[in-house]
Order: C-alpha cells, then structure tokens, then sequence
C-alpha cells in the first residue's frame, strides 16, 4: 500500500506543470474559455546579434532570479502564492512587456526555435517530464543553467540543463524576449 501511495503522490506532484492554471500578468486578464484563440506573443526589443535585448536580459532574470524560494502551487502565477513552471516564466516575461500564453505545450510554440547550442540568457527552454513532448519550462541564465518551478522540493531554483535529469528530458528551446 505505501509504495502505490508513494508513486501516486509523486505522480500528482510532477504532473503540476504541465497543468493549466491563471493568467499573470502584471494587471488581472480575463482568462480565455476552451476553443479561445491564444493572446499573441508581444516580444521585447532584439539587439542585433538577434539575442534578447542587452537591456532586457539582465532585468529579467535579475526578476527571475529574485523569486528564487518562491513555494510551487499547482496552477500558481504569481510570488504571493507560489508558481508552476509556465505560470513562473508566464509571470516574469509579464513584468518586462513580453505576454506568453499560459500553458507550457503553448509557450512551446511562442518565438523563435533555437538550437540547444544557440541558447541564451533570457531564452526558454524545454523538457518533457509527465507527457509526452513539452511539459516543463524555465528560463535559460547562462552556463547551462536554468532557473524554474519544479515541483519535486517546491520552490523556484536554478539547475543544470546540460547534464543529468533535465539533459535526458530536453526539448527544445524558444527565444521569445528578442
């Protein structure tokens, strides 16, 4: 009994990203009913090497970055009551003038496709988890790191993506901030 209780917890545990969840944003915004279209992705300034924005970059992960600690809520979207990991990238892109969509298989398909070796500061990257195909995101930073909202220790942390866990489980990447 205690290890279908185990694997049953766990499994509801991880199965939180890939969830739907409310809108962030830095205003309230109406949430859209099934068969809605999508809100358009409004992306930031690029600089001229086609990266994020030299300005936005480092404003936007120095907000990502502060929220670290943040508990994970299924469905979160905002730091008061803790984020799931699209509400989490959701969110912080908000407060830089760069509406996602909310759900991680949509942010999917938001910006750019880049290469794993073309990925950036500031970009999304992408991991399949308890779906198949996108189910977990977070924000690039730098040296193969990544700062998310997983749901295994709940709270928001940075982590490797170039190696172990997430390496195995790797997507893709997007570049929506520029």
């Amino acid at each position: 009994m205690i290890p279908r209780l185990v694997i049953l917890l766990v499994t509801l545990g991880t199965a939180a990203c890939a969830s739907k969840g409310t809108v962030a944003g830095p205003g309230p915004r109406p949430r859209p009913f099934p068969g809605a279209e999508l809100p358009p992705v409004v992306a930031a300034p690029r600089s001229e090497s086609g990266g994020p924005a030299s300005a936005m970059v480092p404003a936007l992960l120095a907000t990502a970055m502060n929220l670290r600690g943040t508990p994970y809520r299924n469905g979160g979207s905002d730091p008061s009551s803790g984020f799931d990991c699209s509400g989490f990238v959701q969110w912080v892109f908000a407060q830089h003038g760069t509406n996602l969509p909310r759900e991680v298989k949509h942010q999917f398909h938001a910006g750019e496709l880049i290469a794993r070796d073309e990925v950036k500061p500031g970009d999304l990257v992408f991991f399949e988890t308890v779906s198949r195909g996108a189910s977990h995101v977070g924000i690039a930073i730098g040296n193969g790191q990544f700062v998310h909202a997983p749901s295994s220790r709940g709270v928001v942390r940075v982590e490797n993506y170039a190696s172990g866990y997430w390496e195995q489980r790797w997507v893709g990447a997007r570049r929506v901030a520029g």
